[in-house]
């Protein structure tokens, strides 16, 4: 059976035909690009501007005169490395415990069929249709007074790592791409007389690249976007990421500054989705289809 395009065969065999059809793809991708790439080009040109020449109407599109003082003045002013590397503790720690207790949960659920299984997943997924913002207080007073121990974790990155376990999205998404691993493959590693745990580290895990780099790179911005509960949890200002020493640090810095101290944050992201990209694409087709 025949699939229908927008445009025919007949059509795109003529050279009028072709040549149509290439103009308006050519012209729907540059404008496309234009629409996604021209605020990363305005926010990197503009720390690069004069403060005098960013504020005023109507904008310039190009700089009159390239200043690179905003990108040195926002890397000293702001204190970026230091609070960029809190950052980066608390985005990896919380990715660790994401990836290790996730994976685990989402493997018993998904090969092992616990007991009360079902009755577990659906309480997990029951979470998602409960507003983040309705969590917070609850979140703070536990990590404020830990149960049991009574202990406090404010100002401690275990703030941040222990909640972002608490994933139920990240979770749902391993244990479907679990359910997708023939059963044939874990029964011919028992067989050859893996248990459970060597299964899962051996067979499951080398196979599941794929959705493990899609869940990485929802664990890593999570962490580096948020900005509520990191500057409810860290007081401590040499303590704060990016996200909240952004905001704690602009009130007497130039907005050229500012901006420039933006687009260094946004590097490290932009970077991670670049190594990354092959894993995320991979992950999206891969829990797509089934077999």
């Amino acid at each position: 059976m025949s699939t229908r395009t927008l445009v025919s065969p007949a059509a795109l065999a003529r050279p009028r035909g072709r040549a149509v059809y290439w103009t308006v793809f050519t012209a729907v991708v540059v404008l496309f690009a234009i629409a996604f790439l021209f605020p990363v080009y305005w926010m990197v040109t503009g720390a690069m501007k004069s403060p005098d020449e960013v504020a005023q109407t109507p904008p310039s599109l190009v700089p009159k005169q390239w200043h690179s003082s905003g990108y040195t003045d926002a890397w000293d002013l702001m204190q970026l490395p230091q609070h960029l590397w809190n950052t980066v503790v608390q985005a990896a720690g919380a990715w660790l415990f994401q990836l290790v207790f996730c994976t685990a949960a989402a493997y018993a659920l998904s090969k092992l069929k616990p007991a009360f299984g079902k009755v577990l997943l659906g309480g997990i997924l029951a979470t998602l249709m409960v507003p983040a913002q309705a969590l917070v207080v609850p979140k703070y007073l536990t990590v404020a007074d830990l149960p049991l121990i009574h202990t406090s974790l404010l100002n401690d990155p275990l703030a941040i790592w222990l909640p972002a376990v608490a994933n139920a999205f990240n979770l749902y998404l391993l244990k479907r791409f679990f359910d997708q691993i023939p059963r044939d493959v874990l029964e011919a590693a028992e067989i050859d007389g893996a248990g459970k745990l060597r299964t899962l580290w051996s067979i499951v895990l080398p196979m599941s690249r794929p959705v493990l780099g899609v869940v990485s790179i929802f664990a890593l911005v999570a962490v580096w976007q948020d900005f509520l509960w990191p500057l409810m949890v860290f007081s401590d200002t040499g303590k704060q990421p990016i996200s909240v020493a952004l905001v704690q640090l602009s009130q007497n810095i130039q907005l050229t500054v500012l901006i420039a101290a933006m687009v260094i944050a946004s590097i490290p992201m932009v970077a991670l989705f670049l190594v990354f990209q092959r894993h995320v694409i991979a992950g999206i087709s891969a829990g797509s289809t089934k077999g």
